[in-house]
């Protein structure tokens, strides 16, 4: 693949949510079709050979990525819900925030155990959510193959989080230092 500039695409935001902090405006990856291409196509090559037989998506953005990834590498899409949005059994996962917790939920038929799950997602920066989603495939029997995100706040030291439990391959496209 082509070497593209995905940093270019991102939008620095100042003072948003709230002043002091820079916000990292991903949309323009998704707005714009050779910018979406590239992000899928990276991500589909670093992984074309893991085997990979479902993608896992956190909600919201992890879907926007994750379920053209899944079409891409020719297998399923599973999201990973917040509580109270998918009608069927649930396995469910909690996990720390910075500000308190929050839940992550997938159905208890979306996986099996011969799975091999790829977790895609738009920002990884405490790794937190990675985590958490990584629990909810192994509480189903399924295998964590890999994780891949657009962005990676790498000053929040997300690697060491998810290394503890996973050492897989976790793949992000932009590095934030």
């Amino acid at each position: 693949m082509d070497t593209f500039d995905f940093e270019s695409r991102i939008i620095d935001i100042p003072d948003y949510p709230e002043p002091g902090v820079v916000f990292k405006d991903i949309t323009p990856l998704f707005d714009d079709a050779e910018a979406l291409r590239a992000v899928v196509d990276a991500i589909c090559e670093r992984f074309a050979d893991a085997g990979i037989t479902k993608v896992v998506g956190a909600e919201a953005r992890g879907f926007v990525v994750g379920a053209p990834v899944a079409y891409r590498l020719g297998c399923g899409f599973v999201p990973a819900r917040k509580p109270g949005k998918l009608p069927r059994e649930v396995y469910s996962e909690s996990y720390s925030l910075e500000y308190g917790t929050d839940e992550l939920q997938i159905h208890r038929d979306a996986l099996t155990s011969e799975d091999r799950v790829l977790l895609v997602d738009d920002l990884v920066a405490t790794g937190g959510t990675a985590v958490a989603t990584a629990r909810l495939v192994e509480q189903s029997g399924a295998s964590v193959a890999g994780f891949a995100f657009i962005l990676e706040l790498s000053f929040l030291n997300p690697r060491e989080v998810i290394a503890r439990d996973y050492p897989q391959d976790v793949f992000t496209l932009v590095k934030v230092s």
